[in-house]
């Protein structure tokens, strides 16, 4: 019976058709689905695009398909070399960039925002009240990026008012450590709920919504495929960049395992390879590299970003963790520079199932919404390094949190009960106003990494009427665990459990102290008269003096409240300031 299924297999597959898949440059697709019809059966294109697949006839149709491009029907020859390019789809070819929060059919009032000399940030449009009766829902973005928090501090530090669009309050709570919680056995998130008073508001409450990815021991998860893009032209040779970056890398290295391979991809004036493709274990080989790597010349972004997701599509490790790592002050000036033309790029590249992680740096030409932009297309997560501290605790400390994605595409949908909410505002999440002036815009997911966890706070109005044993929200969860396929539901009940703000646990008062910072810096109309010393009086009474990051904090509070106030008591400031450092000096 062996032989006769051999014999049955071999006489159904006498013909072998050959041949490669590609984009509208040339460059090869991975992971393309491939069905022959005459047996309906399926295959997959290799790393490099290159296919070979058996078939009973000398001539068959088959179909090619990846998520992104236009699905293409062809007859294939087995005396030829088939080369099959596929176009992209509409969304594809013309990227739009998405929600962070929508509320269910409700259009935003446009508001001013600004630009700061080089540097490039996302206009955004604050978040405002919602009446519950009307707009009950409000759906948003489950984002874990943290780059935000370290770009004011270094603004703050350099005794400068911060921008008000590079702050976004989400990204500023997700900054901070939080002590794990173990999700629910089957869970993939563990839930919890706070409600509280609102220390900018007494007339109002603050719910504050936390949720945990599960962690995975570092040990179980799958080998890495990583290719660092580094930029090493001109505008990198300052010691706040390609210096930091060279110790930032030197301290990822150090955590590669021997399963991990790694390779090195460098632009300015050209693009090359540093690294070929090397396995985790070869430590002082990778940095010896790193060590040799010097700044100059233009920056031809577009084309590095290419080659390096080539490359990683070469090194691609089904099952693994794929990822590009792009380090950059993002001045791009060679190629396609445009946000728009690189979202293009990434959004095509997505699709190879390759995440894209951009590390930013620099100041004066920094671009932060074109980094922001690009990690949000390319499934990833963005991080700025202000200091050779941040850079540990982005890529030792908080490693498997940022390179180690377990959930992607999560979104969460609170729902509120009229009888309980009257109004409520999402804090933070602010969309871009391009997108919101787009009524075709969608809300977008985020990717979430092992141990992760994402605050939401909502400042809410409750109903005169109100009971304290009634549901306040429902909370939908949706995401699509790495390991498999399916997109999982849970939900979660969200019921009133009040306490005031000086007997709630000491986390959500920093969370609310970390709230109010970023609105007043952000010079909200939702904080009618900002009071920097009753924030500072909020922070003594929560911080940990055995946490540096909350301590850093307070720091930066007292410095922001100097630059903050009024200009005629700010001068009197400085100058004081400046008389102490003299007599320093004379000293």
């Amino acid at each position: 019976m062996v032989c006769l299924l051999l014999f049955a297999v071999t006489a159904d597959a006498q013909f072998y058709f050959r041949g490669e898949v590609k984009d509208a440059t040339g460059a090869g697709l991975a992971l393309v689905q491939i069905r022959v019809h005459s047996s309906n059966s399926f295959y997959i294109s290799g790393s490099t695009g290159a296919f070979g697949i058996p078939s009973a006839l000398a001539k068959d149709t088959v179909s090619f398909f990846l998520h992104g491009y236009e699905a293409k029907t062809v007859l294939l020859t087995n005396s030829e070399f088939n080369s099959i390019v596929l176009k992209p789809s509409v969304a594809v070819s013309n990227p739009k960039r998405k929600l962070l929060s929508a509320t269910k059919n409700k259009n935003e009032e446009d508001k001013r925002r600004n630009a700061v000399s080089g540097e490039t940030y996302s206009s955004q449009v604050e978040n405002s009240f919602n009446n519950t009766g009307h707009y009950p829902s409000i759906g948003f973005a489950m984002n874990v990026d943290k780059a935000s928090y370290s770009n004011i501090r270094r603004f703050i530090n350099m005794n400068s008012r911060v921008p008000v669009d590079a702050v976004r309050i989400e990204e500023m709570l997700n900054y901070f450590p939080q002590s794990y919680k173990e999700p629910a056995p089957g869970k993939d998130f563990f839930v919890q709920s706070q409600l509280t008073d609102c220390p900018w508001n007494p007339m109002n409450r603050l719910l504050f919504l936390q949720l945990q990815a599960r962690k995975i021991s570092y040990d179980s998860l799958p080998p890495s495929n990583f290719v660092f893009l580094i930029d090493v032209s001109g505008s990198m040779d300052l010691p706040n960049r390609l210096p930091l970056l060279k110790t930032a890398f030197h301290r990822l290295v150090e955590n590669l395992r021997s399963i991990d391979t790694l390779s090195i991809m460098l632009y300015g004036g050209t693009v090359g390879i540093a690294l070929q493709p090397t396995g985790g274990n070869e430590k002082e080989k990778i940095m010896s590299v790193i060590d040799s790597l010097a700044a100059g010349g233009d920056t031809p972004g577009e084309s590095a970003i290419r080659q390096a997701y080539r490359l990683a599509q070469s090194q691609f490790i089904k099952g693994g963790n794929n990822r590009v790592i792009l380090a950059t002050d993002g001045d791009f000036n060679v190629g396609e520079s445009s946000e728009e033309a690189l979202m293009q790029l990434i959004t095509q590249k997505q699709q190879t199932g390759i995440y894209l992680t951009c590390l930013g740096v620099g100041m004066g030409n920094y671009k932060d919404s074109k980094l922001e932009a690009l990690a949000k297309k390319g499934n990833g997560n963005f991080a700025y390094l202000d200091n050779v501290m941040e850079a540990e605790k982005v890529l030792v400390k908080e490693l498997m949190q940022t390179l180690y994605v377990v959930v992607d595409d999560a979104h969460l949908n609170m729902m509120f009960n009229e009888a309980q909410v009257k109004r409520y505002r999402l804090i933070g999440f602010d969309n871009r106003k391009d997108v919101l002036a787009d009524s075709s815009s969608i809300l977008e997911g985020g990717e979430i990494g092992t141990g992760h966890t994402v605050t939401a706070v909502f400042e809410i109005e409750l109903n005169e009427n109100y009971t304290t044993d009634q549901l306040v929200a429902e909370a939908d969860l949706s995401f699509v665990p790495v390991r498999s396929a399916e997109r999982v539901e849970e939900k979660h009940s969200i019921m009133y459990n009040y306490r005031s703000l000086y007997k709630v646990d000491s986390s959500y008062r920093f969370a609310a102290a970390v709230a109010m910072f970023g609105l007043m810096l952000k010079q909200s109309p939702y904080i009618e008269k900002p009071n920097w010393d009753a924030l500072v009086n909020l922070l003594n009474s929560c911080v940990d003096p055995a946490d540096y990051w909350q301590n850093e904090m307070l720091q930066l509070v007292k410095k922001a409240k100097e630059l903050y106030k009024p200009v005629k008591e700010r001068k009197r400031w400085f100058r004081k300031r400046d008389k102490k450092k003299e007599e320093i000096i004379l000293f």
